[in-house]
């Protein structure tokens, strides 16, 4: 058999150190393992990165059947949410900041729907677009702290609630402030944010002002969004679960941060 050449999206020898404890959720010798781990994990990263389907990973990679059963156990075991976790941590610490955040920024953004997501999908009236938002909190480095995935017509002020108490759980109640747009301005979401023990800061634009414009820490998130809209499985919802769409959103921060090279301050 020739010798498989690899993919821009394949994991690298360190970065395969660092994340394989993280996902040998049996023995590496265990019967039931047909398929090296480490290809599993690197079609996993091309099927995010590239956008195809399931059925069309490439045949030097192993089968998309394989591979699906086995992401379902790291989706189910949140593999990936720890791992970011880990690796947020000693980004902070790196950029000398301390390990887990006091303030964090909340925003959401509408992802369209297709045939596989359309049961769940809802109608954006303000981005006139029927599909799912994802709701997320990020550190003020751009790090993902929270994701979650709800039809396109929920507001974002009725996901403050879950998404504070999601972030002070991550943080073990670090945080003290969250910045947001005039989406989440009102008293219920300023008390959902306040029974968590968190200040709803709404940064708003300049009266008068119309268009884009750069806002104080809500840039942060629109970054965020960016740097997320480079894996083009996430550029539409193609998911028939949320919790899919949820996990590969904290597995694409994670193929980030490993390329940045952060795990390597843990090397001895």
């Amino acid at each position: 058999m020739a010798q498989r050449n690899g993919y821009p999206s394949d994991v690298t020898d360190d970065e395969w150190a660092f994340v394989a404890p993280y996902l040998a959720l049996v023995r590496e010798d265990a019967p039931q393992r047909q398929h090296d781990l480490r290809a599993v994990f690197n079609a996993l990263r091309y099927l995010v990165k590239t956008g195809c389907g399931w059925r069309y990973l490439p045949h030097d990679l192993p089968p998309w059947p394989a591979v699906y059963q086995q992401w379902a156990r790291w989706r189910d075991n949140r593999c990936f949410e720890h791992m970011m976790a880990d690796l947020r941590e000693l980004a902070r610490v790196l950029a000398g900041r301390k390990a887990e955040p006091t303030a964090v920024i909340l925003d959401s953004r509408t992802v369209q729907s297709t045939p596989e997501s359309g049961a769940r999908a809802g109608y954006d009236g303000a981005k006139r677009r029927k599909g799912s938002k994802v709701h997320v909190a990020v550190d003020t480095l751009g790090h993902l702290l929270a994701a979650i995935v709800t039809p396109a017509n929920e507001p974002d002020r009725g996901q403050v609630d879950a998404l504070c108490e999601r972030v002070q759980q991550v943080t073990g109640q670090t945080v003290q402030v969250a910045y947001v747009d005039q989406g989440y301005t009102g008293e219920d979401a300023e008390y959902a944010a306040a029974v968590h023990d968190i200040d709803l800061q709404v940064i708003a634009k300049p009266e008068g002002q119309t268009g884009f414009v750069l806002l104080p820490r809500r840039w942060v998130v629109e970054r965020s969004f960016g740097w997320a809209a480079r894996f083009r499985r996430l550029a539409r919802d193609y998911e028939r679960l949320a919790l899919t769409m949820q996990q590969f959103h904290f597995l694409a921060f994670v193929t980030l941060l490993l390329a940045k090279g952060v795990f390597r301050a843990t090397s001895p």
